[in-house]
C-alpha cells in the first residue's frame, strides 16, 4: 500500500518509528516531513498529507502531532479528507470499514510506539465494507463537505 506520512515536531520521533515499521512490512512510504524536532506547525503538514491523499498520491495517510487532535481537525479542512484521531485497534478498523477513513492521526505524546504500530497495521489492513448503509452515510458526509460554508 502507498502511505503518505507526516508529522509536526511533537510527532517526529513516532513518525520515524512508523516509517521503519511500514517499510519493513513492504509498504511504499512517502515522508512529507517534518524532518526534526524543531518547531513545526501541524496545520501545514496536515494539509500537505491530506492534499496528497485526496490527489491519489497515496492510498492512505498518517499524521502524527502531539495529541492527534489538531492534525485531525486541520486535515478535515481539505475536501475529500476523512481523518480521525485514533489510539485503539477497534476504532481503527471500524473507521475504515464503516466510514472509509483515509487519514489516521495519532498523538505522539499520547500513544506508545508498540500500540501505535498495532493501530497503524489495523488501519492499513482494513477495507471499506461497501455495505449499503455505509455507502449511504458516506454520501451524506461527502454532501456535507460540498456544502461547507
Amino acid at each position: 500500500m502507498r502511505i503518505i506520512i507526516g508529522a509536526d515536531h511533537a510527532g517526529y520521533p513516532l513518525k520515524q518509528d512508523l516509517i521503519a515499521h511500514l517499510r519493513d512490512a513492504g509498504h511504499d512510504v512517502t515522508d512529507l516531513g517534518t524532518h526534526s524536532t524543531e518547531a513545526f506547525d501541524y496545520p501545514d503538514i496536515s494539509a500537505d498529507v491530506a492534499r496528497a491523499v485526496v490527489a491519489g498520491e497515496g492510498d492512505r495517510g498518517i499524521i502524527v502531532c502531539g495529541s492527534g487532535a489538531g492534525a485531525s481537525i486541520a486535515a478535515n479542512k481539505i475536501t475529500g479528507a476523512r481523518a480521525a484521531v485514533i489510539h485503539d485497534t477497534y476504532t481503527a478498523r471500524q473507521a475504515v470499514e464503516d466510514d472509509d477513513l483515509n487519514i489516521l492521526t495519532l498523538g505522539g505524546r499520547v500513544i506508545g510506539p508498540l500500540t501505535a504500530k498495532e493501530v497503524v497495521d489495523t488501519f492499513i489492513g482494513a477495507e471499506f465494507s461497501g455495505a449499503e448503509r455505509h455507502v449511504r452515510r458516506l454520501r451524506k458526509v461527502v454532501e456535507l463537505d460540498r456544502n461547507r460554508g
